[in-house]
């Protein structure tokens, strides 16, 4: 809005030139958001603690500490962050740009679908909410349509096409199989950070990591110079998302402040199914879907740890791991939960390194 609105005056006054700039205005997003948790973090979390009055309903199957530590602590918290993203990325993005509309619609969406199964969790006082067939469904529907009007917007030569890290000129023509490809990544980026979502600030680092990975990603894609000079796949006007990145960032460290261990607030299904739908959109609309396998590593791992799991007993009878996702099995084996949240941290960056490096190595 602040671009639309003072760009057409820089020519009058040279102080609003500093809007043209993605870089001024991905920091003014950054900052926006974090202010925007900051004042609105104590004042949400005390709403939802007068609401939810016993907190978040704790799984019983879960790890024994859990029903003491965790017992009392409100949900939903991802409307905070969601609140934030919004605003900030209304304020600092070009809204004429309609890749940017494609990721917001993906990420309120989402946010939407978790909030009403995070509501149902509270109101049934049970750790079952939405049916999980039905959640999805909305999820893909939602996926659907925005994997199709990406595919509208892009160039001819990469509507429908995959790119491959490491390769410079490989593009794979997935033709009709492209749409049900980017509604997957959305979905399992969505339902990935989902499933890491069980210890105090697990998630939420990751997903910050993530997204600053690809704020960078999003400028060089969308500028012709940088993208020729690292050979990778130029696709105009992607440099905008740089703006949602940032603002997803400041959310997200703002967050961190009120779920860092002892946790004040869980983000809930509201904040893990928005946050990780938005890391898909952003990979599906700058190509590089495949590296966010790579800088969503953490993700990944914790995704296999359930399906494998699940399918160990379902054809052995037996457990791969102590408990399932992969969190569990360090607590399972007596890790500090802090030990396990740092080392996954530790990971997660290592991973965002290794992803970041393949602009380079083609």
């Amino acid at each position: 809005m602040l671009y639309n609105l003072l760009v057409p005056l820089a020519d009058e006054h040279i102080v609003f030139n500093l809007f043209r700039y993605l870089t001024f205005r991905s920091g003014g997003a950054v900052i926006t958001a974090l202010i925007i948790c900051f004042l609105l973090g104590p004042r949400v979390i005390a709403w939802l603690r007068s609401k939810q009055g016993e907190g978040q309903p704790i799984r019983e199957d879960g790890p024994e500490g859990h029903l003491l530590t965790k017992k009392g602590t409100p949900t939903m918290g991802g409307f905070l962050i969601l609140i934030a993203i919004t605003i900030s990325t209304l304020l600092w993005a070009d809204l004429t740009n309609r890749y940017v509309w494609c990721v917001l619609i993906v990420t309120v969406g989402f946010g939407a679908v978790g909030f009403i199964d995070d509501y149902m969790k509270l109101t049934k006082r049970s750790s079952d909410g939405l049916p999980g067939r039905l959640k999805l469904l909305i999820q893909f529907v939602i996926a659907t349509a925005v994997a199709m009007w990406i595919s509208y917007i892009a160039p001819p030569e990469m509507d429908l096409h995959l790119a491959v890290p490491f390769f410079k000129d490989l593009l794979i023509n997935l033709w009709i199989f492209f749409i049900p490809f980017a509604v997957l990544v959305m979905v399992g980026a969505s339902n990935a950070v989902n499933l890491t979502d069980g210890l105090d600030g697990l998630a939420i680092v990751p997903v910050m990591i993530a997204a600053g990975c690809f704020a960078f990603i999003a400028y060089l894609v969308g500028n012709s110079f940088f993208a020729n000079y690292l050979e990778v796949h130029y696709v105009p006007g992607t440099g905008e998302l740089a703006v949602f990145c940032g603002a997803l960032v400041g959310a997200s460290l703002g967050f961190l402040w009120f779920n860092a261990p002892p946790a004040m607030v869980f983000m809930g299904d509201t904040g893990s199914l928005s946050c990780g739908g938005a890391l898909g959109s952003i990979a599906v609309v700058t190509k590089h879907e495949l590296v966010l396998a790579i800088i969503g590593g953490l993700f990944v791992l914790e995704t296999v740890s359930v399906m494998v799991q699940v399918a160990s007993f379902k054809l052995t009878g037996k457990r791969v791991f102590r408990m399932a996702p992969l969190h569990h099995h360090f607590e399972k084996k007596g890790w500090a939960e802090p030990t396990i949240v740092i080392r996954f941290w530790i990971i997660a960056s290592i991973l965002a390194l290794i992803g970041l490096s393949t602009l380079k190595l083609r």
